[in-house]
């Protein structure tokens, strides 16, 4: 349409003019392009190991050596701490530099690379791991599930799910009865709002037997499913049982960082606080825990706590999603400057991220919809939507679309994200707010004051900049009178 207006610089490039997925894709073929035959994946291999720092002390009870707890993870998932992995990776690339037709060597390096760059929130590791798995298609063939396994995780971390799909059921295919299999196969059923296949292969999961050092993986996956079905009681349940039969401290860490959000999502303050902090102690390295727990103090009014928590959680890898929320946070203080020097920084983190080949349309589109050029969230948004239509993306575009003035058409896609029926059940006070706001500015009033209050007591505190927006509309709505008609 002619008559959008820029508000605001565009997320990726600079100066202003809007930028195409086409380009996007331009910059994912560049930065992919030429790495997945056998000889150039042994010239690309790095050739100096990252710096090894020490592993946390064991907690009490029997722990797995880091090399072998690494090994766990990039075969079942299982979390690792950081020396773990790094070791495992730097031990793989000397093994295919000696033996380059060992598939599952490199299999187990591809793997091994995508589980360090998630968990050092690293994409620069993705196109090595892709170089490396495709590398061991090449040498076993595509029943290879080692890699195939790989290729899953790998699209999961880009947030590409019709390929993490596409090759989860490959492998799926192969080895019918292998519970790891199923875990990422939800997530990218998840990610494709195909709710009801990722709840069947949940319940083939839970048929399946698993040892005791699998068993936790498989109750964090069962809570991630339960809280989508918005049975936060049940998740909370299965996620407690993890962490108490974790084998390792980054294992627990994890299932306790897990278990933080689940009470950030509730609005339980201290509860959150105390596994995030929790999570910390028992892993310096946890990624979710640092911004979790930032954003709690920020919630309890412990601002200067809050910020040196949130600069802390950026400095060694900045989160692109952690800077835009201390981005709006300096927002909601009164501060633009700090606050555009955050969103400066998001931008940067996103080529870096983009470059290693991650999908970040759902984030860009969000900064866009509320910080830059709401056409052209919706633009990005829409295309996301068709390609992987998930309750995140449905959530993101309704509201986009309002940012846009477009709150007919933003109303279907608000309803999807907050539908029982299409989302699965999650309780999301952000999805409530949006929709809250929609039906508001459609003069559904009845509705609105029902979305409005229902973010508000999922979680009074669930944005910096939303909830005062929220508590804004509900006073300005009013009590409902008498005879007004009720919500349709």
């Amino acid at each position: 349409m002619d008559n959008r207006q820029c508000v605001g610089t565009s997320l990726i490039l600079e100066p202003p003019p809007r930028r195409s997925r086409r380009v996007l894709r331009r910059v994912l073929v560049a930065a992919l392009a030429g790495g997945v035959v056998v000889g150039s994946a042994l010239v690309l291999l790095p050739e100096e190991p990252r710096p090894h720092r020490p592993a946390p002390p064991p907690a009490a009870g029997p722990r797995a050596q880091p090399q072998t707890q690494a090994l766990t993870t990039v075969t079942y998932g299982v979390p690792a701490a950081l020396p773990g992995l790094t070791a495992l990776i730097g031990r793989q690339e000397q093994r295919v530099r000696a033996q380059p037709r060992d598939a599952r060597a490199w299999a187990v390096l591809g793997s091994a690379y995508v589980a360090r760059g998630r968990r050092a929130g690293d994409a620069a590791d993705y196109p090595r791991a892709e170089r490396a798995l495709q590398t061991s298609l090449d040498v076993r063939g595509t029943k290879n599930t080692e890699a195939l396994d790989g290729l899953t995780a790998l699209a999961l971390a880009r947030r590409d799910f019709p390929a993490a799909k596409r090759y989860g059921e490959q492998a799926l295919k192969a080895t019918p009865k292998r519970w790891s299999a199923y875990p990422p196969l939800i997530d990218a059923y998840n990610g494709l709002g195909d709710y009801t296949k990722a709840r069947a292969a949940l319940d083939r999961l839970m048929e399946l037997r698993t040892g005791p050092a699998e068993r936790p993986a498989v109750m964090a996956r069962a809570a991630a499913v339960y809280r989508d079905r918005g049975w936060r009681e049940d998740a909370v349940a299965q996620l407690t049982d993890a962490a108490a039969a974790a084998r390792t401290p980054a294992e627990q860490a994890a299932w306790l960082a897990g278990l933080g959000q689940l009470a950030w999502e509730r609005g339980d303050l201290p509860d959150a606080l105390r596994h995030f902090e929790a999570a910390l102690r028992l892993d310096p390295d946890q990624r979710a825990a640092p911004a979790g727990r930032a954003r709690t103090l920020a919630a309890l009014g412990r601002t200067a706590q809050a910020l040196a928590a949130y600069r802390a959680a950026v400095a060694k890898q900045p989160d692109p999603e952690v800077l835009m929320e201390l981005g709006e946070l300096f927002e909601s203080l009164g501060q633009p400057r700090p606050a555009e020097e955050q969103y400066a920084r998001l931008k940067a983190a996103v080529r870096q991220s983009v470059a290693g080949g991650v999908d970040e349309e759902l984030l860009i589109g969000r900064f866009e919809a509320d910080h830059g050029d709401p056409w052209d969230a919706v633009e990005r948004l829409e295309e996301e939507w068709r390609r992987q239509p998930g309750i995140e993306v449905a959530d993101a575009l309704g509201w986009a679309l309002h940012r846009a003035g477009e709150d007919q058409e933003a109303l279907p896609y608000a309803t999807a994200a907050t539908d029982e029926a299409k989302g699965g059940g999650v309780r999301s006070a952000l999805y409530a707010f949006h929709r809250g706001v929609i039906e508001a500015e459609l003069e559904r009033y009845g509705p609105a004051r029902r979305y409005l209050e229902e973010a508000l007591r999922i979680n009074p505190y669930f944005s910096p900049l939303g909830v005062p927006v929220a508590r804004e509309a509900l006073r300005t709505l009013g009590e409902p009178p008498a005879d007004e008609p009720p919500e349709s």
